[in-house]
């Protein structure tokens, strides 16, 4: 899909007018606006562009629209099956009984056959639509290989000046009632390792935690979030912030050089966009928005498939089939949404917006929909994927 012109929409706001890509994180301080990819491997994409348009208020009506063209919901394999997924967590246990680390996030990609014309961007309306969520993105840079839709609830790092937050989410349920000790427990770790991450780019004593726990409600789940917030200190800037951060500690463990070793060595397939980080600066007023790409789809054109990823953290109070029910509850959903053919939109159907900040609960249904959510597949029976079509791993520090 070479032909589509570059965009990106983050944040409320629809980027267009590509002006020009790096890969170097200080470009995020000199000026314009940008959108950013930092790969869980460490590749980092910033793209600048020329006009910013915002979204909000949405238009009452919506023309017709390219639609989206899914994979069939038996066509989509996983990097590791169910054996394979509980075997690493009984491991992870192993490594955390001999004292090597405290967490460790496992995670699994699962990928389908994508069609030629299908367009990341319809998607991402798709999910726009169906599966609200409050750091939702998509960007299409053809020429560069990046096409990403996320529906992520999670906040990585939020920039207002020289004031740096972060909202890490650590503890999965259906239900409220269906959060552990555990994942209380799980979260407090991951709040100590933000801390920690941000206390070495932050003014000595500026880091705070506003809050612990929360419970948030989102499209068929409920996850505890904290918020760690900092000052940065005098003269760094985002290529010192990554540097400190990167990649997010939900998404990796405690420690986290400690969890990186172990995720290496049970995982796969590489991650890619999926658990690195995807949002907007502006390098002029100083401000930015990235979540952690969790909730995300990515295309490889190269292999034609389009791809998605699940994970759990795990600790010593790890029940290894509950864990691989959690990587099932994240994915069903959205692999529901994306496994079929969206029919184009009509002039008398409301506008999907683009993705931007929205509720954290699920919106009301199209006149003429179910009011019931999408049946969500499961994907316990997927085959194994016989090798993943994805790059080697790379150093993980962006730039």
């Amino acid at each position: 899909m070479k032909d589509l012109p570059p965009v990106a929409r983050f944040g409320g706001r629809v980027m267009t007018g590509l002006l020009d890509v790096t890969s170097d994180p200080a470009a995020l301080d000199s000026q314009g606006r940008w959108a950013v990819v930092a790969g869980f491997e460490g590749r980092l994409t910033c793209a600048r562009f020329r006009d910013i348009r915002d979204i909000r208020p949405l238009p009452r009506r919506a023309a017709p629209a390219t639609r989206w063209n899914g994979p069939g919901r038996a066509e989509w394999s996983t990097s590791l099956d169910r054996a394979a997924y509980t075997a690493g967590v009984r491991r992870i246990r192993e490594h955390i009984a001999a004292g090597e680390v405290y967490q460790a996030n496992l995670c699994r990609v699962l990928s389908a056959p994508v069609a030629s014309g299908a367009d990341i961007e319809a998607l991402a309306d798709l999910l726009a639509s169906r599966h609200r969520a409050p750091y939702a993105g998509m960007i299409r840079l053809p020429e560069h290989g990046i096409e990403v839709a996320s529906a992520s609830p999670e906040l990585f790092l939020r920039r207002t000046g020289r004031v740096i937050e972060s909202g890490p989410i650590k503890g999965t349920g259906r239900t409220e009632a269906d959060l552990l000790e555990k994942d209380h427990a799980e979260n407090v770790m991951i709040v100590d390792l933000v801390r920690n991450d941000l206390g070495r780019v932050c003014a000595t004593g500026s880091v705070t935690v506003p809050g612990l726990c929360a419970v948030e409600k989102h499209p068929g789940l409920v996850h505890l979030v904290s918020t760690v917030r900092g000052e940065l200190r005098d003269g760094a800037g985002w290529a010192d912030l990554l540097a400190a951060s990167f990649p997010p500690g939900s998404v990796t463990g405690a420690p986290k050089a400690s969890a990186l070793r172990i995720i290496e060595a049970l995982e796969t397939a590489p991650r890619g966009p999926y658990c690195g980080g995807l949002g907007w600066v502006d390098a002029d007023r100083g401000t930015g928005e990235l979540a952690v790409g969790i909730r995300t789809f990515w295309i490889d054109r190269a292999h034609g498939r389009l791809l998605f990823g699940t994970g759990a953290g795990i600790t010593w109070g790890s029940d290894p089939d509950r864990e691989w029910e959690e990587t099932e509850l994240k994915a069903s959903r959205l692999l529901a949404l994306a496994s079929h053919v969206e029919p184009a939109r009509t002039p008398a159907d409301p506008l999907s917006p683009g993705p931007h900040d929205g509720p954290r609960t699920p919106v009301s249904p199209t006149p003429g929909e179910p009011s019931r959510p999408p049946t969500p597949v499961s994907v316990a029976g997927l085959r194994r994927s016989a090798g993943s079509p994805d790059p080697p791993r790379r150093t993980r520090t962006p730039g």
